[in-house]
């Protein structure tokens, strides 16, 4: 199992802003290697982001194909980091305290960050 047990919330990836399978390598579709920054990932070492369905070069243009991308744990630390204060401002649950754990985004950042600094 990776390094992040818990799956990742679509609205959660959103932020993170996945690449475009079409743009990567075949290591770094495969999950060998990490999707942003191409870092040799091993079963402890990676973050699973989940399955994700789009097209590829691989098949008739049109259709989709999953394919399920992995990262180091730095670069999902660094890109939750920077999700949170870009997202957190502007989410009328995250600027309240009494509101902020409602809110799927902001708590699914916030855990990322958490779990993948250590």
């Amino acid at each position: 199992m990776s390094a992040t047990h818990r799956e990742i919330p679509v609205e959660v990836l959103e932020i993170l802003v996945l690449p475009v399978l079409l743009d990567l390598d075949e290591d770094r579709s495969a999950g060998r290697t990490c999707v942003w920054g191409g870092e040799r990932l091993t079963i402890e070492t990676a973050v699973d982001l989940g399955e994700q369905r789009t097209s590829s070069r691989w098949i008739r243009p049109g259709d989709k194909e999953n394919w399920f991308p992995r990262a180091c744990r730095a670069c999902v630390a660094d890109r939750a980091h920077r999700g949170l204060f870009a997202h957190a401002p502007v989410c009328s649950l995250c600027r309240t305290r009494e509101t902020a754990a409602d809110c799927i985004v902001g708590r699914g950042l916030y855990r990322l960050v958490r779990d993948c600094r250590r």
